[in-house]
């Protein structure tokens, strides 16, 4: 019975791989037994169709559609999960993780009362804090949900509304966190801020390294260049090397791929010019890597494109919706 299952597992997995560029189904590396990620949008803010973008074929075709950038994290043995960025897209993915969460765990939604175990944000840009909104007395009345917020970020939510609302009424209770301070979730899990260089007009701007009992990932949807991140003595190439998954900036493909407009200057690494720096990575290395936060206008949004194709034959990743990530 144990060889049965086995097997049923390896073929279940052999068939996720093989099917998952059409159907693009996330596929998990293996089936998670502890605390695991769970993709909840691989988009850009603004989500596929993005609006005013009449023209997209994704107004039409719902398979085509992709939400924020935006990780769900899963403790089934805790019964616990929290949430990677409070996106416009907020009432979806936490649907996608209520029901991903019981499922881990047992449990049946009706069975949870806890809304969330806490909301760690990444920084003031509105594809990565504004579905806060919906925790207020407006919407869901939610009770001291915790959110976890650099010290900008945290003065931000306080001091402008309607986001002190959400705090005067308790929906939400601000936890400040500390560049490079380990945040102690319990079951060990351990998340750590890490600071990037990216436009910081309302706060600074982190990634996070999230940290299983055995297995780590590091997350940054948003940086300017990875030149900008070696000024300040820290290489992109190193932090690969002390994870095993990369879910890195790829907002842009490549330079023209919004016609008319010079993109040279947009705060963002193309994924071309990643490719090129990752070139030297050891093949492992460069397994770990998988671009998220894709522009609407990114063709290696769709699977089988040139540019996807691209992508994965140099050794890399494009994130998926629905993808599996163990911590274990």
């Amino acid at each position: 019975m144990l060889l049965f299952r086995v097997v049923k597992k390896n073929i279940r997995f052999l068939l996720c791989i093989a099917f998952a560029a059409v159907l693009h189904a996330g596929c998990s590396e293996r089936e998670p037994t502890g605390p695991y990620l769970y993709v909840l949008g691989i988009a850009q803010d603004g989500g596929v169709p993005q609006a005013g973008s009449f023209d997209d074929t994704a107004w039409s075709d719902p398979k085509a559609r992709r939400l924020p950038t935006s990780l769900g994290l899963i403790d089934p043995a805790g019964g616990r999960r929290w949430l990677f960025d409070a996106t416009p897209a907020f009432p979806e993915q936490l649907y996608r993780l209520h029901k991903e969460s019981a499922k881990a765990d047992g449990e049946t939604p009706r069975d949870r009362e806890n809304v969330l175990d806490g909301i760690f944000l990444t920084h003031a840009h509105i594809g990565h804090y504004t579905g806060l909104v919906h925790l207020g007395h407006e919407v869901m009345g939610a009770e001291l949900v915790p959110v976890y917020a650099m010290p900008r970020m945290a003065n931000f939510l306080e001091l402008n509304g309607p986001w002190s609302q959400l705090i005067d009424y308790q929906n939400i209770v601000i936890n400040r966190i500390q560049a490079a301070l380990p945040v102690h979730l319990g079951g060990d899990i351990t998340v750590t801020p890490v600071v990037v260089p990216h436009r910081q007009e309302f706060s600074e701007v982190v990634g996070y390294r999230i940290e299983g009992p055995k297995r780590s990932v590091l997350f940054i949807p948003d940086i300017d260049s990875w030149e900008e991140w070696d000024e300040l003595g820290v290489r992109i190439e190193d932090e690969i090397k002390k994870v095993d998954v990369a879910l890195l900036d790829g907002t842009f493909f490549e330079n023209g791929e919004i016609p008319g407009r010079d993109m040279s200057d947009f705060p963002h690494p193309f994924i071309t010019h990643s490719m090129e720096r990752f070139s030297k990575l050891s093949k492992r290395e460069k397994k770990k890597i998988r671009f998220i936060h894709l522009n609407h206008t990114n063709p290696a949004l769709v699977a089988k494109s040139d540019a996807w194709k691209k992508v994965i034959s140099r050794g890399f990743r494009i994130a998926e919706e629905g993808e599996r990530i163990s911590l274990d």
